[in-house]
């Protein structure tokens, strides 16, 4: 009739206790996480200034909602603008050097690039 169930020995491997196998990345680079406070996006109190901005559209929800969804839009659109902002003045400090045929220093493409990184990995997790 019915066997009785036997218990795994050591021998023989148990698929309850096998944990599933996590997905190895090729590159170092797509495990590596960034810290998102070590590089600064914005000016000193610009982040803060859109987010009191962003708290306003919030209360007035209630009473007009259409016109807080536009105030929103612009919101964004302004912050977005910003950011495009900060990326062309750090490329215009480095892009005479490399236009002129200057050398950069190592550290300062290091810097370049950690600045990339973070906003990339930030855009990746919108």
């Amino acid at each position: 009739m019915n066997e009785p169930a036997t218990l795994p020995t050591n021998d023989t491997p148990s698929l309850a206790l096998r944990r599933p196998k996590r997905p190895r990345f090729s590159t170092p680079s797509l495990r590596r996480t960034t810290r998102r406070s070590s590089i600064l996006l914005f000016a000193p109190g610009a982040a803060d200034s859109f987010r009191t901005r962003w708290l306003d559209i919030q209360a007035s929800f209630v009473d007009e909602p259409g016109r807080s969804v536009e105030q929103a839009d612009l919101l964004v659109a302004e912050v977005m603008k910003q950011l495009a902002k900060t990326f062309a003045e750090k490329r215009a400090k480095l892009e005479p050097q490399l236009v002129q045929g200057e050398t950069i220093s190592t550290e300062d493409l290091r810097v370049a690039l950690q600045h990339y990184r973070s906003f990339f990995d930030r855009l990746l997790t919108i």
